[in-house]
C-alpha cells in the first residue's frame, strides 16, 4: 500500500511539473515573421479561397506587415503571450471596409478569425508558413 501511494505521488508530481513548465515556457513572437498562406475555408477541401499575410516586424508587443493582399498594410497589430500562448490581433481594410482579425500560434500554424462588420461575415481560417 505504501509503495502504491509513493508511486502515485511521484507520478502526480511529474504530471504537475510538466504542466507548469509548459505553461511557463517563454514564447518567441519572432516565429510570426515571414509569409503565411491563410486557408479561408478550412472546412471545405474543394474551396481554393486563400489569402496571404506577411509579418515583417515584431517588436514591443506589436507586429507590422501586410494582410490579405500585397500592399494592404495591417494596422494596430498587437501580440500577447501572457498565458504562454502567442495571440495576435490586427485590423486591415480595403475598398469594402475594415476587417478585424485575431489568431493564435500552435504547432507551427496560425488559427484565426477575420470579422467584417459591414460585410456581415466572420471567416475562420488556418494558416501555414510558406517562407
Amino acid at each position: 500500500m505504501k509503495t502504491k501511494t509513493v508511486l502515485s505521488l511521484f507520478i502526480f508530481s511529474l504530471f504537475m511539473t510538466s504542466a507548469f513548465s509548459q505553461e511557463n515556457e517563454k514564447v518567441d513572437p519572432n516565429v510570426l515573421l515571414g509569409e503565411w498562406k491563410l486557408d479561408m475555408s478550412p472546412d471545405d477541401e474543394n474551396d481554393t479561397n486563400f489569402a496571404m499575410m506577411r509579418i515583417t516586424n515584431v517588436e514591443n508587443k506589436k507586429i507590422q506587415g501586410t494582410f490579405y493582399r500585397e500592399g494592404v498594410k495591417l494596422k494596430n497589430g498587437q501580440i500577447n503571450t501572457q498565458l504562454g500562448i502567442l495571440y495576435a490581433a490586427l485590423t486591415s481594410g480595403d475598398n469594402s471596409g475594415e476587417y478585424n482579425t485575431s489568431f493564435y500560434f500552435k504547432n507551427g500554424k496560425l488559427y484565426g478569425t477575420t470579422h467584417a462588420l459591414n460585410r456581415n461575415f466572420l471567416s475562420v481560417w488556418i494558416a501555414e508558413k510558406v517562407n
